[in-house]
């Protein structure tokens, strides 16, 4: 049985009732605590922590629905069933309007009680696996919100698109979150309830990229034995998410452009036209305008997608939602690794809010994800943090440094903040700093940087 293990608390004056009870639960696998008055019940509840309270009505002093109403009071997160004796049921009825999932009459079947208690404890599994999917949902969101002025200028006006059924081309840097805010998109419009389908174009053969978008029919190339539909047609009343649509190959790239202007297509090697009402959103970290001009995008294509453009902001331009994010995923992480972190120490969130990111919230996750794992806490310190992250010894003060010294110090930092940035890659570095890689080499050889 699936709840077996579930705690359980069986409150009733008549002790025989309570052993049948007690034996009959407890032969099914459950864990179970009785109490023989209201009273008795409302102390263990302080105690114990059961998911399902069987409550008999019918009780000297403090009757049942007294202490329903009690639980509720103290806004107790427990099933209740309620256990009702002939001449009570419509009491048992206004206990679940009162909150009560529902009665078991006296007398009744050992069989009956168990499959009613296992429904119950199924229905509320069911509800929290809802509530912590909502909280999920509402989490993931705050981390697009933030307090950042150019971002929630963007967010309005993702909810202001959201409304109609225009599409979006999402751009910015790789990691900045276009994926939930092309999901935030679907949320708030109507369409809400209906298909969101991703779809990568990287990584994807032209025939491979097209298979996926339109389908293919059964026998149309070497391996398709069998007809396939594609997400444009899965994805009917509802969203598809184009990520990295910069990529896509120039022949792909008409197809494209066709189904945006007409809302229908043909499988591979079918004949028969589709048509499907879809929204497209698209992304890319790419420069399109750079793409146009060099012949590698079409502009026409460019400008169907480019009705709704949202510029999603760097991390490092939005540095006053680098604390709110570390501790969301600070508390995420260390909930998935059963580890009890309390919060980020102040020298690591200074590292935290100097570095710059090149990756973005998602490198940002990836890092605190790395301090909880290898962090023994309570708090993350700079020690968790990967070494990327966290910046060399602070330069000594100026003015404890001759001048030499002062701008040989300035130097080593500015490096190493540019090997950082660029994960090793001394080219990449040098192009930051603006100079030449072997004149770099020479700098990181005289300035003893590891």
């Amino acid at each position: 049985m699936e709840s077996i293990g579930a705690t359980i608390l069986v409150v009733d004056d008549d002790p025989d009732i309570r052993e049948v009870i007690k034996d009959r639960l407890e032969s099914l696998g459950y864990e179970v605590s009785t109490a023989s008055s209201g009273e008795e019940c409302l102390n263990l509840l302080e105690k114990q922590n059961p998911q399902m309270i069987l409550l008999d009505i019918e009780m000297p002093e403090m009757n049942g629905l007294e202490v329903l109403s009690e639980i509720r009071k103290r806004e107790m997160n427990v099933s209740v069933l309620m256990i009702s004796a002939y001449g009570t049921i419509e009491r048992a009825v206004q206990a679940m309007r009162e909150g009560a999932y529902d009665f078991i009459p006296k007398p009744f079947e050992p069989e009956h009680l168990g499959l009613i208690v296992q429904r119950a404890l199924e229905r509320e599994k069911l509800k929290k696996e809802v509530e912590i999917l909502s909280e999920e949902v509402s989490d993931r969101y705050h981390l697009i919100a933030g307090t950042n002025s150019k971002m929630n200028e963007q967010l309005d006006s993702a909810r202001k698109a959201a409304a109609s059924s225009a599409t979006v081309l999402l751009l910015g840097e790789s990691g900045t979150g276009k994926e939930l805010f092309a999901r935030a998109i679907h949320n708030w419009s109507n369409r809400k309830g209906k298909p969101f389908i991703p779809i990568n174009c990287v990584g994807l053969s032209k025939d491979l990229l097209e298979s996926e978008l339109f389908g293919h029919e059964r026998g149309a190339f070497t391996g398709a034995h069998q007809q396939k539909k594609g997400k444009m047609e899965l994805a009917n009343g509802g969203t598809v998410f184009l990520d990295e649509v910069g990529d896509i190959s120039t022949e792909l790239q008409t197809k494209l452009l066709r189904f945006l202007q007409e809302r229908e297509f043909e499988r591979i090697g079918g004949t028969q036209t589709i048509r499907v009402d879809v929204r497209v959103i698209a992304a890319t970290n790419r420069d399109l305008d750079e793409a146009v001009k060099e012949g590698r995008f079409r502009k026409d294509l460019y400008y169907r997608l480019d009705v709704v453009p949202i510029v999603l902001p760097s991390l490092r331009e939005r540095r006053e939602d680098i604390p709110l994010l570390a501790n969301y995923f600070m508390q995420r992480f260390s909930r998935e690794a059963k580890k009890n972190f309390t919060g980020i120490s102040q020298p690591a969130m200074e590292q935290l809010l100097t570095y710059d990111w090149p990756g973005n919230v998602r490198e940002l996750a990836n890092a605190m994800e790395r301090s909880i794992v290898l962090g023994a806490g309570p708090k993350i310190t700079p020690n968790d943090l990967p070494t990327r992250v966290v910046l060399q010894k602070p330069s000594p003060s100026s003015q404890e440094l001759s001048y030499h010294e002062a701008i040989d110090a300035f130097r080593k930092e500015l490096i190493e903040r540019a090997l950082a940035q660029s994960e090793g890659s001394r080219v990449a570095a040098a192009r930051a700093l603006g100079i030449q890689r072997t004149y770099l080499s020479r700098l990181i050889k005289t300035l003893h940087i590891d």
